[in-house]
């Protein structure tokens, strides 16, 4: 009987003991009789009811029956299982045997590995389950007492410094720290969590009003800013905060979540070192948005992808010279849905490769059909995305567009952005020179508002600038803009290089680009983008004055 389990009880029809074992007796009484007790009054006090129902359920049952509960000791209270089972003793009365198992290190464990799915391994931190949850509780409190929160994603800046000069253990430490600054900034009342790499997320209930935003995410920045002395180095990093609030901004923890990032995604491209509160006008939806990544997949197999082409005219007789094609997507339900919505979506999962070699190829059989119409050559601009461009198949993909259409190189303009050309000028110019061997003409996309080092213009083969509608937009009126594009304009002319200026939209900005010898326009007053059939049509009356209505160009 003695080793029969870790514990072991007999008890009387009444409750009371009738025997313990050895070790029971050292465990719940430190050696002192136990006999004739209750041992009911051993059970921790939230488990008696249920033991006494365990009881009276095994006295009637044939099987033995299982409960775990806590026994208590002088010094704490120690979980168990028991097993209990009807037992007839030697003069015929009917006892129970209850033979119990100790579960402190199975509990243990198991609060381990609970512990390490909702914790963070490095910083000890709640980890995004556990953010979730806590974030879906604070909701719950917030819609009984009517109080909005705040999530703020907390984001190192220059972190990959750290690891990339000092390696991972010199980055663990200063995640460490930065954790324990941070936990120590922020109340009792608040949650934070690691998410991955150097982000972090905390949730501050009650913290709502603009005044008190900016006093706890001052805290938070503040703490950052000092040195992290780690193994000898000083080591400077600072963080930027991004924050959403409830309810104002969302109402679900996913979406608090992802607007806060893009809140802190837009203090890093704006300075860093600062905290942004969640702006749909400056941030946007989140570039990450699952659901529309996932309608974008549907959209390619079921063709919801489109071409439009902006007319691209001369700045001399308004002729229409060529057109820029540009992607459109219509959605079923959420109809048209704006290029500054999919194309990053697209860029970041490399579906732009697939609908870039598309709309390439599509553009270059269009142009094919809108020659046949106006009796005359024309050319085609297409845009390339910076993922495009450094694919290794994307000379590839341009060979094929060419000899599938018929088009020759020459009549078709490949737009760069600025910054493109200057993630890698070595790989670009190598591209560049291997474009230019197949006659495609090279156009600087947006001229003016990116790097503008004008090295790239000697260095690089390029035959276009388009002036940026930024710079048109103000004309004739504003000195600064005209004197942007008379230098574009005389920088072109000594260089050779053609010139389209983009967002013209009335006729003074027209008559002005147009004395100064800017060779080709392109805006809503010369035609807005426009599908193809009604393209064909506008080439049929050869100028800009039939693409767009009357009332529309008045309207401008």
């Amino acid at each position: 009987m003695e080793e029969a389990g870790d514990v072991v009880f007999r008890l009387a029809p009444t409750g009371q003991l009738v025997f313990a074992s050895q070790r029971a007796i050292a465990l719940l009484a430190c050696g002192r009789e136990l006999r004739g007790q209750p041992l009911v009054d051993h059970v921790a006090d939230l488990d008696q009811p249920g033991f006494r129902l365990a009881v009276e359920a095994a006295q009637g049952a044939p099987e033995a029956g299982r409960i775990a509960l806590r026994l208590k000791t002088p010094e704490h209270e120690v979980w168990h299982e028991l097993r209990l089972s009807r037992f007839h003793a030697d003069n015929g009365e009917a006892q129970l045997l209850i033979v119990g198992r100790d579960l402190t290190a199975q509990r243990a464990t198991e609060d381990r590995l609970r512990h390490m799915a909702t914790h963070d391994a490095l910083t000890e931190l709640p980890n995004r389950l556990l953010l979730s949850d806590r974030i879906r509780m604070v909701i719950a409190q917030a819609r009984r007492s009517g109080q909005g929160f705040s999530v703020a994603t907390v984001g190192l800046d220059g972190f990959k410094k750290v690891n990339d000069g000092l390696g991972h253990p010199i980055g663990d430490a200063v995640l460490s720290i930065a954790a324990a600054r941070l936990r120590k900034t922020l109340r009792d009342s608040d949650t934070l969590a690691r998410v991955g790499g150097d982000e972090f997320v905390a949730v501050l209930p009650g913290t709502c009003t603009e005044a008190q935003i900016k006093l706890v995410t001052g805290r938070l920045i503040a703490t950052l800013q000092s040195p992290f002395e780690v193994d000898g180095h000083t080591i400077y990093v600072g963080a930027s905060v991004g924050v959403a609030v409830y309810p104002q901004h969302a109402e679900d923890e996913v979406q608090l979540v992802a607007l806060a990032d893009a809140a802190m995604s837009r203090a890093k491209q704006t300075g860093k070192a600062r905290c942004v509160v969640y702006n749909a006008a400056h941030n946007g939806p989140p570039e990450h948005d699952i659901s529309l990544e996932a309608a974008m997949f549907q959209a390619v197999r079921e063709g919801e992808f489109l071409l439009h082409y902006q007319p691209i005219v001369s700045g001399q007789n308004r002729e229409i010279q060529g057109f820029e094609t540009l992607m459109r997507w219509k959605h079923p339900t959420l109809g048209m849905v704006p290029p500054v919505r999919f194309i990053p979506i697209a860029e970041n999962n490399g579906l732009i490769n697939l609908l870039g070699a598309w709309a390439l190829k599509a553009a270059c059989v269009q142009l094919k059909q809108f020659e046949e119409v106006a009796k005359r050559s024309l050319y085609m601009s297409v845009n390339i995305s910076p993922r495009q461009f450094r694919n290794d198949k994307f000379l590839d993909v341009l060979d094929d567009a060419l000899a599938f259409s018929g088009v020759t190189g020459e009549q078709l303009v490949l737009e760069i952005t600025e910054g493109t050309l200057m993630i890698d000028p070595v790989h670009a110019e190598a591209i560049l020179s291997k474009m230019t061997e197949r006659r495609a003409r090279i156009a600087i996309d947006d001229f003016g508002t990116g790097y503008s080092s004008l090295a790239y213009l000697k260095r690089f083969p390029i035959s276009v600038l388009k002036i940026d509608r930024t710079f048109i937009r103000d004309l004739p009126a504003s000195q600064k803009d005209g004197a942007i594009c008379n230098a574009v304009l005389d920088l072109a002319k000594h260089l050779g290089l053609s010139v389209v200026a983009e967002g013209v939209e009335t006729e003074e900005q027209l008559q002005f680009l147009e004395q100064r010898g800017c060779q080709y326009i392109q805006g809503y007053l010369t035609g807005k983008p426009m599908p193809a059939h009604v393209a064909l049509a506008a080439l049929k009356e050869s100028t800009y004055a039939k693409v767009v209505p009357s009332e529309l160009r008045q309207a401008h």
